[in-house]
């Protein structure tokens, strides 16, 4: 076989593996940057009161983006402090005071990741929640929910449930006298709309 000729069957060789060689395998879908849909994302807390019944209360503004797959991820949050909704406006108003979260002086509840790693079916993260002024690490687990699509274009689904004292943030009323639980439980349930 003259050289030419074995360059020629080498180089189609060449063309044929390459065409058929299987591809890298792109990121998982979840990966994907994606922004916080402030409408349909919720964020729900409960704290005891009068050691009687869990109270629930909610935000109504929630901004953020996340993005999570096998290798890890980030999660950034940020919630306005004066959209605490309670279904009363006197105790929304209490709520935003001095006494709990000094709205006014604190308008955002943020929770900044450091990191993140695969667990399972979720993802453990770790970063800094910061809230009435006072910023201190927290670890959360982040399970996916489901994805899906619509005219805004591809959402993904997350949520994660977690618990803090508030007394460590400087946020303390009512905890002396059992009026209200010091543990607050938070339910994060996030849409986002992948870039």
């Amino acid at each position: 076989m003259s050289a030419r000729l074995l360059s020629f069957v080498l180089a189609i060789a060449s063309a044929a593996a390459f065409v058929s060689a299987p591809r890298a395998t792109q990121p998982d879908a979840t990966r994907a940057p994606a922004t916080v849909d402030g409408t349909h994302s919720s964020l729900l807390f409960k704290v005891r009161h009068l050691e009687t019944t869990n109270f629930y209360g909610r935000f109504n503004k929630i901004s953020g983006d996340v993005a999570l797959d096998d290798k890890g991820g980030s999660v950034n949050i940020e919630v306005d402090a004066d959209s605490v909704d309670t279904n009363n406006a006197k105790r929304d108003g209490h709520l935003k005071s001095q006494d709990f979260f000094s709205a006014k002086e604190f308008p955002k509840i943020a929770f900044k990741s450091k990191s993140a790693t695969k667990k399972g079916d979720g993802w453990e993260v770790a970063g800094d929640l910061s809230l009435h002024g006072v910023t201190k690490p927290l670890t959360v687990t982040v399970k996916a929910t489901g994805s899906g699509s619509d005219p805004m274009g591809k959402k993904l689904g997350y949520e994660s449930t977690f618990s803090f004292k508030r007394s460590d943030y400087g946020m303390s009323y009512g905890v002396d006298n059992n009026a209200l639980g010091d543990e607050v439980t938070v339910i994060l349930a996030v849409e986002a709309i992948a870039k």
